[in-house]
């Protein structure tokens, strides 16, 4: 962590042209999980800054928690290539007894209601096939008979690989990881400004340390920063390579049934049919890891143009919409058994218009022009379930 003697080392002088070799800006998921592979290659002296007094405060934190299949995605797309080889590498791991955080590979159905969805269902399980994801179709008199409180009229697609985990554990591990390899971590280190140094072709990083503005050079610099990766691109980029960022809330609400159920609703995780893209997933059912349903997060396209206005409050507003959606595959729920829990905000690069023209996927590349600013924007669902995956990959930009 930061501290008085640490923050001197950054200002005394070696061998070195720079104090790191790497910053990464941003203590999500990502980031911490990028830091901790680059500080485990030969010669690398990392840092890893953010903003807030722990790390995984904000997007990591806002989520499903689901370990995310990649049946969705392009074949081409990053998002289903960085999500299938995290999603292996994460069961590989934890069945080596390698990761010792707490998840469930539960499996989740996509339920069909009529003859459109069906279709959207058949033409998923080729999706999933091509990308060589397990799927299978199950007979909706045997789901009925399973889980009798789930309606799917036409179909039902599963998911055998898909799970849920601790993303306050996935966090804690990467970390552990790092600060055992002797990475530096500074909390409440905001980036307030960012320089290339062409002639020695480096960075100057300014950060604000609780209100002490101080500077740290690196060769190399990530930019993992969530919701404020555009801020942190455009610090650097000349103004017509600038990115534009757009938020995207997912509500999300805590079930209480007004009257005992008396059966078990579901031991699987149950999504409708998406939106078009998969811009949202739609307000799928889920369980926390004691057992726990949960119902989100819908899709709330925010007005607001910077991250720091973001409020975070689950909109009231919201409930009936989702009650409308939920009560389509789970028709014994009552409105008054959800209430609102917790939200979510996605950073999305493309409009609320063009998401419904287009699939927006990662963008994870070094900047031409800026050698060694490795920008990492879009960085949404399946965000969690790829991270170590996107680890590797930004690693692998550093050390072919």
């Amino acid at each position: 962590m930061f501290n008085v003697s640490a923050r001197r080392l950054f200002h005394t002088t070696s061998t070195q042209l720079s104090e790191f070799s790497h910053i990464v800006i941003g203590g999500g998921v990502v980031g911490v999980a990028t830091a901790s592979e680059l500080q485990q290659q030969s010669g690398n002296n990392v840092l890893l800054v953010d903003q807030h007094d722990s790390l995984g405060q904000e997007t990591t934190s806002r989520n499903s928690e689901v370990i995310h299949a990649g049946l969705y995605y392009p074949k081409a797309s990053l998002k289903a290539q960085l999500c299938i080889a995290g999603k292996n590498k994460i069961y590989q791991a934890w069945n080596s007894g390698n990761l010792p955080v707490d998840l469930k590979q539960c499996g989740k159905w996509v339920v069909a209601q009529d003859n459109v969805e069906e279709e959207y269902l058949h033409n998923l399980e080729l999706n999933a096939k091509e990308l060589d994801v397990p799927v299978h179709f199950v007979p909706t008199n045997k789901a009925k008979q399973q889980y009798p409180l789930i309606r799917a009229n036409k179909a039902i697609l599963e998911s055998p690989t898909s799970g849920i985990i601790s993303a306050h554990e996935f966090v804690s591990f990467h970390e552990a990881n790092f600060e055992n390899s002797e990475g530096t971590i500074g909390l409440n280190s905001r980036v307030v400004g960012i320089s290339h140094n062409p002639g020695t072709s480096n960075y100057t990083i300014t950060v604000d340390v609780d209100g002490e503005v101080m500077e740290i050079t690196s060769d190399n610099v990530v930019n993992s920063a969530g919701l404020f990766a555009a801020d942190i691109a455009n610090m650097v980029l000349p103004q017509q390579r600038h990115y534009n960022y757009y938020y995207a809330k997912g509500n999300y609400f805590s079930y209480t049934p007004e009257t005992p159920i008396g059966q078990k609703i579901t031991d699987k995780l149950i999504y409708p049919c998406p939106n078009p893209n998969a811009s949202s997933l739609g307000t799928h059912l889920t369980l926390d890891l004691g057992g726990q349903l949960k119902f989100g997060p819908d899709l709330e396209w925010l007005d607001v143009t910077n991250a720091s206005e973001i409020d975070y409050t689950p909109n009231p507003r919201n409930l009936q919409p989702a009650y409308e959606a939920v009560k389509q595959y789970f028709p014994a729920i009552t409105p008054n058994s959800l209430s609102p829990s917790y939200s979510g905000v996605r950073p999305k690069l493309l409009s609320a218009k063009e998401s419904k023209q287009k699939f927006a996927d990662f963008v994870i590349k070094e900047e031409e022009g800026f050698p060694g600013f490795v920008n990492l924007l879009g960085i949404e669902s399946p965000g969690l379930t790829a991270a170590w995956a996107i680890a590797d990959y930004v690693k692998d930009i550093y050390h072919k």
